[in-house]
C-alpha cells in the first residue's frame, strides 16, 4: 500500500448501472510537496475471462456480441468479437468463469488453468480481470450458449486458430482481453501452428 496516499473523500457520482465515483486525496509528489488531487474512478466489480482451446482440432471458441461504447466510438456495427468473460459478482473466479461458460458458449468445462491477473484500464476502472484458459472438446457440449439474460444476444463462433491471429491483425478483433489471450496461446504454444 502507498502510505503517502490518503483518501480525503469519496461521493457517489452516479449507481445507474454500476458506481461511479470520484475520490479527493491527498499524496506527496516527487520533491515531497503534499498535494490534493480528484481523480473519477468506475466500479463495475471484478471479473474473469476464458480462452477455449482445442489443441487437435486446432480452434479457440469466441464470441459476437453487441457492445454499445464501441458503437458510440467508431465500431460501425458494434459488435465485438471477444473471448467469454463475466463479472465475478458473488462469485470466486474460477467458479465465475465456469458459469459464464456454459452460460455463453454452452461448454461444461473440466480443467481450467488461471494464467494470471491484470487492470485492464487502470487510470479509470477499478476492475482487476482474471484470464483463464481451458481445452474443449465438442463432447462437452451441452447447450446452445447465447447467454441467460433477455438482453444478452451472444453469438458462438468455433474458429481455426490461425484465423484468430489473422483477424487480430486486420481488425476484427479489437478486444484487448481477447488479443492478450490469443498471443498468450500463441507464445505457449496451447495449439501448434507449425
Amino acid at each position: 500500500m502507498n502510505n503517502s496516499v490518503r483518501i480525503l473523500s469519496t461521493e457517489i457520482l452516479s449507481k445507474n448501472w454500476y458506481k461511479l465515483y470520484k475520490y479527493t486525496y491527498e499524496t506527496t509528489d516527487k520533491h515531497g510537496n503534499t498535494i490534493v488531487q480528484s481523480r473519477e474512478a468506475y466500479d463495475r466489480g471484478n471479473g474473469a475471462v476464458i480462452l477455449l482451446y482445442n489443441p487437435e482440432l486446432k480452434t479457440v471458441v469466441l464470441t459476437r456480441q453487441f457492445r454499445l461504447p464501441t458503437f458510440v466510438n467508431g465500431n460501425e456495427n458494434g459488435l465485438m468479437i471477444e473471448a467469454c468473460a463475466g463479472l465475478l459478482d458473488q462469485d470466486n473466479p474460477e467458479d465465475c468463469i465456469r458459469r459464464e461458460t456454459e452460460e455463453e458458449t454452452g461448454y461444461r468445462i473440466r480443467d481450467v488453468r488461471k494464467i494470471f491477473e491484470a487492470y485492464m484500464s487502470p487510470g479509470s476502472v477499478t476492475e482487476i480481470l482474471y484470464f483463464f484458459v481451458a481445452e474443449y472438446t465438442h463432447h462437452q457440449k451441452i447447450g446452445e450458449g447465447g447467454g441467460v439474460d433477455e438482453d444478452e444476444n451472444i453469438q458462438v463462433l468455433e474458429l481455426d486458430f490461425q484465423k484468430a491471429l489473422t483477424m487480430m491483425k486486420t481488425g476484427e478483433i479489437k478486444d484487448a482481453k481477447t488479443i492478450m489471450l490469443l498471443q498468450y496461446a500463441l507464445i505457449n504454444r496451447l495449439i501448434n501452428i507449425e
